[in-house]
């Protein structure tokens, strides 16, 4: 049977790495991820330093070489993610593996376009991957039931936010016509975005009513708001309640050598995704 092409045969030492790089079931793969996530805190931080004018200033050479020593280092770990994968390019548009290559290349960007190393904040994304370090499955599960009961509450939610936008708009239309430009309702638009502030109680009180009766709407906006809070809130917490119900089972961390991606059973000997054999 002709072998599939894209697919190539791990040595010995790229299964260890492998095993090093991508999985956190070891005492080494664990190590390796919590100095990995060490580095990225630490390079985060560094950005975020360096933006404050008079330290940026001061240790402009120092900052420089710290964000240069970060930037190779992860550079030479996407580089050895990508050699201990049989199927290099599943990796490589992996959510992942797209983070991790964002996250290296505004400093390579900097050398033709100033300006650009401060996206390395992009970094902070990779610290996702502490769900799969702290691997208790208790912090990886309820991240994936999280994550269901979202996607299966999308429906309801693009609804709710439909019907959010035409009282939005009502409200707004109806403000504009009671309500002067000298209050600050110049337009439709602008009284829509007074509408959307006060239904999400935010008040920022740039805009507001001087009318009896456009105060007498603005109070009810400001009641109806906190119970349209509390309705994608619940809807939410409904679909929790029922992912958390119907899976229960306890996820593995192992990462596949093929095809780079997780959540197997624990008693899995082969990959759900791509069907080749798992590392034991």
């Amino acid at each position: 049977m002709p072998k599939e092409k894209n697919i190539r045969e791990l040595t010995p030492w790229q299964k260890r790495l492998h095993e090093i790089i991508f999985e956190a079931d070891t005492p080494s793969g664990k190590a390796f991820d919590i100095v990995l996530l060490i580095a990225i805190i630490l390079s985060v931080l560094v950005v975020m330093i360096e933006s404050v004018p008079e330290y940026g200033e001061a240790y402009k050479t120092t900052f420089l070489v710290i964000e240069w020593s970060f930037t190779i280092l992860f550079t030479i770990e996407y580089a050895l993610r990508i050699m201990t994968i049989r199927r290099p390019f599943t990796y490589i548009l992996s959510f992942y593996g797209i983070v991790d290559l964002l996250s290296i290349i505004p400093t390579y960007l900097g050398l033709f376009i100033s300006g650009t190393h401060t996206l390395m904040v992009i970094r902070t994304l990779r610290l996702l991957r502490v769900f799969r370090i702290l691997k208790l499955g208790k912090y990886l599960r309820d991240a994936q039931t999280l994550a269901l009961a979202i996607k299966n509450s999308k429906s309801k939610i693009i609804v709710f936010l439909g019907s959010v936008m035409a009282i939005v708009i009502i409200l707004g239309t109806v403000m504009y016509l009671i309500e002067s430009p000298e209050s600050g309702f110049t337009s439709i638009p602008r009284s829509i975005y007074w509408a959307i502030v006060t239904l999400t109680t935010v008040g920022y009180g740039d805009i507001y009513p001087s009318s009896d009766l456009g105060q007498f709407i603005a109070a009810i906006v400001m009641i109806l708001g906190y119970g349209i809070i509390a309705v994608p809130t619940g809807i939410v917490t409904n679909e929790l309640i029922v992912s958390g119900t119907t899976d229960r089972k306890h996820k593995s961390t192992q990462v596949c050598q093929s095809c780079a991606k997780e959540g197997h059973d624990p008693d899995a000997i082969f990959c759900k995704y791509c069907g080749e054999k798992l590392n034991p």
